[in-house]
């Protein structure tokens, strides 16, 4: 039985140089190219982000065509605290004819394929308005008839509150 042992294999420095502000100058030049396109689209994307959320904020209100928002409100520890199992992303007041009218909230939820965000409206008295899946990654046919709202699903949780207690499959919620 014979041995292999490893032949030391030289390189050039020259070689390695080149190779090495080759590899740095194409990075720098790919950095600036994505840094340029991010500037030019990053309004763009912003104003299309926000429309998409209003358009989820607009789903959760009782009346859509009289409601506006504020800006995203600063979360605070009671908040979060408050928000359970879920990871609270943001929260919007809602207002109708300039008063208060309630909460839009946008949440992250764990679901079986990854995480599902949803918002939720709540009014003034802290009962749910309604509930619309922004963004999901469910099974196709399974996990997403739910996300359509397929057989009332999510209106379920309409006029629930803190007031119901909690939530529990069979008892106070159909799933």
């Amino acid at each position: 039985m014979s041995t292999k042992s490893k032949e030391k294999v030289q390189m050039d420095p020259a070689y390695i140089i080149k190779l090495t502000v080759t590899l740095l100058v194409t990075c720098v030049v790919v950095a600036a190219a994505l840094g340029g396109v991010n500037a030019v689209t990053e309004e763009k994307i912003d104003a299309i982000n926000w429309a998409n959320t209003v358009a989820a904020m607009k789903a959760v209100v009782a009346d859509p065509d009289n409601t506006t928002f504020s800006d995203e409100l600063p979360l605070t520890d009671e908040m979060t605290a408050a928000s359970g199992s879920v990871t609270l992303d943001s929260v919007y007041e809602v207002q109708v004819g300039g008063a208060g009218a309630g909460y839009a909230i946008k949440v992250v939820a764990s679901g079986s394929q990854g995480n599902i965000e949803m918002m939720v409206g709540v009014d003034g008295e802290g009962a749910v308005t309604g509930v619309s899946i922004v963004d999901n990654a469910e099974t196709a046919g399974i996990g997403s008839k739910v996300m359509e709202n397929q057989n009332g699903v999510l209106d379920q949780f309409i006029g629930k509150s803190a007031a119901d207690g909690t939530l529990a499959v069979g008892t106070n919620v159909d799933a």
